[in-house]
């Protein structure tokens, strides 16, 4: 009898690739948040907490990433006065957060507010300061006018903020803008895989070599048959 063939083992990547991953953590139960995340930990470095698990988990679900090892990136995207911006970016700063989004839509006064939020919350509790993130224009948003994107940037850093959120179609032009700024992508499907509602999707490869420095991924690993095969092949793709 012949012995069975060994598979190959899967490719997990080195710390510098993992740190610019960041796995979309879009659920609204903490324990079905924890076994995604622990079981995907090897790709990815940095863990996304949105609008749906954070309504549902509340601080918990940051603070569980990060005790799991990630940074996190909590992305709620505020909006509101400056004055309510500030307040709740206290709070998310306290909380050891790396990354939170902030619409650059807000202008200037806001996004100000949420960055010095950000500041006075972390030193209070003696965590780093999370970088304040301006989210330009949704991936979904096909039909934004082409002086958006560099009125917001130039909104991001006037306002102080660390890094920009943007699609991968926008890189180049962000970088030039605001060189210094972290450049963060959602919309990243790799080749063939469905586009759902991101109308302006792109492949890993296509991000890395646009120059984005932080790569979102949700569907297209957590969605798929195998998320750990999935998880693999993406990263076994991607040429840096």
């Amino acid at each position: 009898m012949e012995n069975p063939v060994a598979e190959p083992p899967l490719v997990a990547p080195d710390n510098d690739v993992r740190r610019r991953l960041a796995l979309v953590i879009d659920v609204d139960d903490l324990v079905v948040a924890r076994r995604l995340a622990q079981t995907l930990r090897p790709w990815f470095g940095v863990a996304k907490v949105g609008l749906e698990l954070f309504s549902a988990c509340g601080p918990d679900a940051i603070e569980t990433m990060a005790e799991l090892g990630y940074e996190v990136f909590a992305d709620l995207k505020l909006h509101d006065i400056p004055t309510t911006v500030g307040k709740a970016s206290r709070v998310l700063g306290s909380l050891g957060a790396t990354y939170v989004t902030m619409h650059a839509f807000g202008g200037v006064d806001m996004l100000r507010a949420g960055v010095e939020g950000l500041s006075e919350g972390a030193d209070r509790a003696g965590q780093p300061i999370p970088t304040a993130l301006a989210v330009t224009v949704l991936t979904s948003d096909s039909g934004a006018p082409a002086h958006i994107l560099s009125k917001r940037v130039s909104t991001a850093m006037e306002a102080g903020c660390g890094g920009l959120v943007c699609a991968v179609s926008d890189v180049r032009e962000a970088r030039l803008l605001g060189p210094s700024l972290k450049i963060v992508t959602p919309g990243i499907r790799p080749a063939g895989s469905p586009i759902h509602d991101q109308a302006r999707a792109a492949t890993p490869q296509e991000a890395f070599d646009a120059g984005a420095d932080l790569l979102v991924i949700g569907r297209a690993v957590t969605g798929a048959p195998d998320p750990v095969l999935a998880a693999a092949e993406l990263v076994e793709s991607l040429t840096l």
